[in-house]
């Protein structure tokens, strides 16, 4: 049956971010549904709290670096960010979660994603007793030559 939704796909823009938050668990506040619009409405990215708060104040949503900070967090306990480590004072979120691993440019600070099946992991130490590998990450550190 046609109904006069189906004629604007537009008339509910937000149901897929909508969905993923539900589908996650969250409930979807104000605040969230904002930030994971400004996530997931661009593409597979990587980008650090401040990074997305930057972006936040330019599409004008208010909304505070804590906030976005405890939201990342939420996204990524939620399963619908990576979180990635780059080192003790930056870590990035990445909105791809196949399987992959990321090549880290030390000068410009950004991240570029490695397909998982170019990266072979030979041996892995022992795990202590009752615990499993549950994913590997790589992040290969590059600079330009000579520097």
């Amino acid at each position: 049956m046609y109904t006069a939704h189906d004629a604007r796909p537009d008339a509910r823009p937000f149901s897929h971010i909508l969905d993923r938050l539900r589908g996650a668990g969250l409930r979807p506040t104000r605040q969230r549904m904002a930030l994971a619009k400004l996530l997931f409405d661009g593409g597979d990215r990587h980008l650090t709290a401040e990074m997305l708060h930057a972006d936040a104040q330019s599409a004008n949503v208010r909304v505070s670096l804590a906030t976005v900070y405890n939201t990342l967090h939420q996204f990524h306990r939620a399963g619908l960010l990576r979180e990635i480590v780059v080192d003790s004072q930056r870590t990035y979120f990445d909105t791809n979660m196949s399987d992959h691993h990321h090549f880290y440019f030390d000068q410009s600070g950004e991240l570029a994603d490695i397909p998982g099946d170019q990266v072979e992991v030979s041996a892995l130490p022992s795990v202590p007793e009752g615990m499993e590998v549950s994913r590997v990450d790589v992040v290969v550190r590059v600079r330009p030559t000579g520097g």
